[in-house]
C-alpha cells in the first residue's frame, strides 16, 4: 500500500481516538471523501483491508495504526 495512504489513515485514526476514544472503529471507507475521486486508491486500501487482511467492515482503530505502521527494529 502506497505510504502516502499510511499516513492518512494513522492521522484519520489518531483523530478520531482523539475525539471519540481509543475504543472507536473505523471503516476503510474513513479515509476518503464521500466522492469517489480515486477509484484506483479506493480499491487499492479496499483490497488491503478485505483480501489481504481479512478484516471485519469496522475494526479498532489502534488496530488499523498497527497494522499500516511498520515496526520498529532495535
Amino acid at each position: 500500500m502506497r505510504a502516502s495512504i499510511r499516513t492518512k489513515i494513522v492521522k484519520v485514526c489518531e483523530a478520531k481516538m482523539a475525539a471519540k476514544g481509543e475504543g472507536v472503529g473505523v471503516s476503510f471507507y474513513a479515509f476518503f471523501a464521500n466522492k469517489n475521486d480515486d477509484p484506483e486508491l479506493l480499491m487499492e486500501v479496499a483490497h488491503w483491508w478485505i483480501i489481504e487482511m481479512k478484516l471485519d467492515h469496522f475494526e479498532k482503530a489502534r488496530k488499523i495504526i498497527s497494522l499500516v505502521t511498520p515496526a520498529k527494529t532495535a
